[in-house]
């Protein structure tokens, strides 16, 4: 016999009706933020060869310069978080945007290393924003059961952006230098803000109950909780292989299969398409496991499914074939895509709305410090063993060993009925 609805059902069922048109333009403006995000943030590494001999930077310098990202991308996570939960999405996210535009169009302007550290600190710490802002508004604009859909859209971005810079970004550097690279990614984020702040976010945003809206409680006391440890545990883990994928992937392919550049667009292209179709396939399973049974049962199941579908990438290594290490890869991205579309959003199964970002940043500043406890890990083991095969051996088991630890922390999700 079910169980007789909480208010938060209730809040689920009735509160967003009659959004639709308006919470997908919502989704829209997030998952274009999210592409021109990943956009600015990949043309130094496409520019690199080309700034280094012009600059005349050498490798620790240019390690300087990406370092500076790193850190402040793990630090303005949370904060940004914190000041989403406090001022807003709208504003919250408009100065997010805002600061990573400035900071993109900066390093047109700057020529020593020293300029170029500031500028991709700065651009960091704006786009650390991004991801907090992005959760929010799919909390307040969908009901849980589409929250994950949502978020796999949104998610997409990243993708897109993966595949979309390396065809535009030269083009533009062959045709004006570049200088005019940064700047065309500034103003991409500029036109963006226009839309942003020509939106009347808040009179057209799901009004919930005021128990649940304005609940704010310290930082310290939502970190001591142990569904945060849950959700902050498993986005360490899981992170790390997204950015193990992205920065050491082209390496693995070089070395394996002798390809070049050029060759290893296509290898590249799909995996990055199928990371595009599990984030949205990851959000479509769970809505419709949210739909069926409960938002417990959707989400981990659907995690687990994307779990082990992730398993196989550990054979990699072992395997002759291109197509047959492509298809591996581009599985277990996928995979990882459609997990994380349903990470993104667990935040908002626990934690009332007015905390998410907070949560969110929170998780977000434990995978980027994953991020770079892997990659000093994985450049051990490739110079100590020369092999890639334990890389994909914590490539494939660590979804498992993350929903685990997410399941027996944050334990039975509530039951919010679907819209």
């Amino acid at each position: 016999m079910p169980a007789a609805k909480s208010e938060t059902e209730t809040v689920s069922a009735d509160v967003f009706d009659g959004y639709s048109r308006v919470r997908w333009y919502v989704c829209f403006l997030v998952f274009s933020a999210t592409t021109i995000n990943y956009v600015d943030r990949q043309v130094l590494g496409l520019l690199a060869p080309l700034l280094q001999k012009a600059l005349h930077w050498s490798e620790a310098q240019y390690g300087f310069i990406i370092m500076g990202f790193s850190i402040a991308y793990a630090v303005g996570y949370v904060t940004w978080g914190r000041i989403i939960d406090v001022i807003g999405t709208k504003a919250g996210y408009g100065l997010s945007v805002l600061l990573w535009s400035v900071a993109a169009g900066l390093h047109a302007l700057v020529g020593s290393v020293a300029g170029f550290a500031v500028a991709r600190f700065l651009l960091g710490l704006g786009e650390a924003g991004n991801f907090p802002a992005a959760v929010k508004s799919a909390v307040e604009y969908f009901p849980s059961d589409q929250r994950a859909y949502a978020m796999g859209w949104i998610n997409s971005g990243m993708n897109v952006a993966v595949q979309l810079t390396p065809l535009f970004i030269p083009w533009m550097v062959w045709r004006w230098g570049w200088h005019a690279a940064f700047v065309g990614t500034a103003s991409l984020g500029l036109l963006w803000l226009i839309a942003w702040a020509l939106f009347p976010y808040q009179r057209h945003k799901p009004k919930v109950p005021e128990s649940q809206a304005l609940q704010r409680i310290p930082v310290l006391l939502l970190l001591a909780r142990r569904e945060s440890w849950g959700l902050c545990i498993a986005k360490f883990l899981t992170d790390t292989i997204w950015w193990f994928y992205l920065y050491w992937l082209p390496k693995f392919l070089s070395a394996k299969f002798n390809l070049t550049i050029v060759q290893m667009a296509m290898p590249l292209t799909i995996i990055y398409l199928s990371a595009s179709a599990g984030s949205v396939g990851g959000g479509v399973l769970a809505s419709a496991l949210i739909r069926w049974r409960n938002v417990n049962f959707g989400r981990k199941i659907a995690m687990l499914v994307c779990g082990l579908c992730a398993l196989p990438v550990i054979f990699t290594p072992g395997v002759h074939s291109l197509g047959y290490a492509v298809g591996l890869v581009a599985l277990a991205a996928g995979a990882h895509q459609g997990f994380s579309a349903n990470m993104f959003v667990a935040p908002a199964d626990i934690f009332a709305q007015s905390e998410v970002a907070t949560v969110v940043g929170m998780t977000g500043t434990a995978g980027a410090l994953g991020g770079v406890v892997f990659s000093v890990f994985a450049g051990e083991v490739l110079q100590h063993t020369h092999s890639y095969q334990p890389l994909f051996l914590v490539s494939g088991v660590v979804y498992l060993i993350a929903l685990f630890a997410f399941d027996r922390l944050s334990g039975r999700l509530p039951q919010v009925a679907p819209s």
